[in-house]
């Protein structure tokens, strides 16, 4: 079948109101923690979207009924009985989110298997953070390639487990397979981004007792039995950084609903210092440009800058007044994007060895965007894109945006009913 692509005719204004989808990031965490007992758990706020499909298929390879309706956005889990604790290799290459799957069979089952992780090639994500939680534990741990084999004898043990960087990932496996071990697990320089809160909250909800959820130490006391529970995913704050963008790189104006304020906060802050305000209430933000100001910007974790956003806030750094730095700090192969904004004419260039993008520095003023074919290599170039095009002169066509299904729901509809001149053409 032909490739998908965005047929994108810039110069339109984004005006409107639009609907945050639930969170990418934290519904896989959760359907994994579906492992974890054998009565239902039942999801809502489901995105639709593609890494949502590959979860499903690795949890019905293990033997899990997973039903699902896309209308309501609602999945229910139900691993009474498991048929596997091996994630087969074609389903985990499909997916970076299979190695979450690791410790809910290990604490439950006494084993797991998962081969090499899949998902966007923007850097090194190694399981070795993983393994050291679980051998903490009491596990033994042997890698296959790049994937990962854990066993157990007898039940986990509570233990102190410090980690090198605080991995989201490595932090959201070493929660779930301490929360049915014995005894007390430490995790200091955890992970506090608020999609492991997410997750600590519904495994609480299930019977865990995790605390010291929403910071860089968590206390696990392990319990015998965890039940069944129905949780909400919270709103996706990377999709809503992104629209906020959009609505910014057109120099328009867009009300975002259904959010959680304060989860926008280092991405609004970021916008103030650009020249885009944004004006929260209870559940929405509404995000307005005029005159866009250079900037600096570091990606890093919880709170700071999220690196899912690095991409899209360098496409509407191309547009602002001034030379603008942007630092790279979480993942060194997150440069796919720029020698593509060159080809939409940004003034634009990367030095890996420093870990930066230098954005406006050879002109005295942003040069205009133009049209051009381009191609997005994973799930943030090829929004980034995107946002660039919506700014373009003329007519941009971007291969790859079957990688934007993979994270964002229908974000072609959003911005067309936001007044963008976009379609989804095969």
């Amino acid at each position: 079948m032909p490739e998908p692509i965005y047929r994108i005719t810039g110069g339109r204004v984004l005006r409107g109101s639009v609907e945050v989808s639930g969170s990418k990031n934290a519904v896989l965490p959760c359907m994994a923690a579906a492992l974890l007992t054998d009565e239902p758990v039942v999801l809502d706020r489901v995105p639709d979207i593609s890494d949502v499909d590959a979860m499903c298929g690795i949890l019905r390879s293990l033997g899990v009924s997973v039903q699902r309706d896309r209308a309501a956005g609602c999945i229910e889990i139900h691993a009474a009985s498991l048929s596997g604790v091996e994630i087969p290799d074609r389903l985990a290459a499909d997916l970076r989110g299979s190695i979450l799957a690791v410790g809910p069979l290990l604490a439950r089952c006494g084993a797991a298997a998962c081969g090499a992780p899949g998902g966007d090639e923007i850097g090194a994500r190694k399981t070795d953070l993983h393994a050291k939680g679980f051998e903490a534990l009491g596990a033994r741990v042997g890698y296959r390639g790049s994937g990962i084999d854990a066993r157990r004898d007898g039940r986990l043990r509570g233990a102190r487990i410090w980690f090198d960087y605080p991995t989201v990932s490595g932090t959201e496996n070493v929660i779930m397979a301490a929360v049915l071990a014995d005894g007390c697990t430490d995790i200091s320089h955890a992970a506090a981004e608020p999609e492991v809160a997410c997750l600590a909250q519904m495994l609480n909800a299930m019977g865990a007792r995790i605390s010291g959820i929403g910071t860089n130490r968590l206390r696990i006391d392990g319990v015998d039995k965890l039940g069944g529970v129905r949780h909400r995913m919270i709103p996706d704050r990377i999709e809503a950084g992104t629209l906020a963008l959009a609505a910014a790189i057109t120099g328009g104006e867009i009300e975002l609903r259904g959010v959680v304020p304060p989860h926008l906060e280092p991405v609004s802050e970021k916008l103030a210092e650009i020249g885009v305000a944004t004006v929260v209430a209870e559940s929405s933000a509404t995000v307005s440009a005029r005159r866009l100001r250079a900037a600096d910007v570091q990606s890093m974790p919880w709170p700071g800058f999220p690196t899912d956003l690095q991409a899209p806030v360098t496409a509407l750094l191309t547009q602002a007044e001034g030379m603008s730095v942007v630092h790279e700090r979480v993942f060194e192969n997150r440069w796919q994007h720029v020698d593509q904004l060159q080809l939409l004419g940004a003034d634009i260039a990367a030095d890996k060895e420093r870990h930066a993008i230098t954005i406006n520095a050879t002109q005295a003023a942003p040069p205009p965007l133009h049209g051009a074919e381009v191609a997005g290599d994973d799930i943030r170039s090829a929004a980034a894109l995107a946002l660039a095009a919506l700014a373009a002169e003329g007519r941009t066509d971007i291969r790859g945006v079957e990688h934007v299904n993979r994270g964002y729901e229908n974000l072609h509809e959003k911005l067309a009913a936001l007044g963008a001149d976009i379609a989804r053409l095969p």
